[in-house]
């Protein structure tokens, strides 16, 4: 993932951080070091072999696909430590007719999912989408590329951006794209594995907007974008968290190495 002025563009990447336990304050392999993330706009294009980390992407841009080079970037983000990785996230709700992931059915804190866009089958779609994220796209790819790994040894960012869908215009919108990401994280945290959140202030306000105590999301750690160097990035660090009760542990910054735009992302 990327971030553009002022926005997140989908640089499809994942960030590297080692968090601790779900809301606990957590640092990155080598510590106030520099990593990087990637993910399908790196495909065939040489990775840096001296990092503090690395984090990969398993999407291909959007929730429901995959990065088509996950295996071989997976070899590499092993190279350097513990594997993090991100995954993209959305609510397509309000375009459920277009869409053939909406779920008709399922249990979720918020009631019984009866099809509508609201908080119940927006926290079955995430949910959903989290059992795909590990089951069908991370796990086989690692078993393919002969990287070990380990569930509940996992860190996972969940990419929260306005590039992807999202539901709009209200309050009720908000509170379904909250659920959704709630879903999405109490899925992975029910494997032992970390969880975070990946945006800017300002993307996050837009999409999920305030977080009430008690959800699934208050306390966790956030990895933020938007700086396009070291300094912005030592700036995010100081910055507030998305949730509550969260520390800021990554910033990342867009920065050229070796003549190409690659993201930074800096251990706070």
């Amino acid at each position: 993932m990327r971030a553009r002025r002022g926005a997140l563009a989908v640089l499809a990447g994942l960030v590297v951080g080692a968090l601790g336990a779900p809301g606990a304050a957590a640092a990155a392999p080598g510590d106030g070091g520099v990593g990087y993330d990637v993910s399908y706009p790196q495909c065939d294009q040489p990775l840096p072999a001296v990092a503090a980390f690395g984090v990969v992407g398993v999407n291909g841009g959007l929730a429901t696909t995959v990065n088509p080079c996950l295996e071989q970037q997976l070899t590499w983000a092993a190279g350097l430590g513990p594997v993090q990785v991100y995954v993209n996230t959305a609510n397509p709700g309000q375009v459920r007719d277009a869409v053939s992931t909406w779920p008709g059915s399922g249990d979720s804190p918020y009631g019984t999912c009866d099809g509508g866009p609201g908080p119940a089958c927006s926290y079955v779609y995430g949910r959903t989408r989290a059992a795909v994220d590990i089951h069908a796209f991370l796990l086989p790819a690692a078993a393919r590329a002969g990287v070990p790994l380990a569930p509940g040894e996992l860190t996972w960012w969940l990419d929260v951006e306005t590039e992807n869908t999202w539901q709009t215009g209200s309050a009720a919108a908000g509170a379904a794209n909250r659920a959704t990401l709630e879903g999405m994280a109490d899925y992975l945290a029910a494997t032992g594995a970390r969880v975070g959140l990946y945006s800017s202030g300002q993307q996050w306000a837009q999409i999920v907007g305030w977080v009430p105590p008690g959800s699934s999301l208050d306390g966790l750690d956030s990895w933020l974008a938007g700086a396009t160097d070291a300094s912005g990035a030592a700036q995010l660090c100081a910055s507030p968290s998305l949730t509550a009760g969260g520390e800021v542990v990554l910033a990342q910054f867009v920065t050229e190495l070796d003549g190409r735009l690659l993201d930074h992302d800096l251990t706070c």
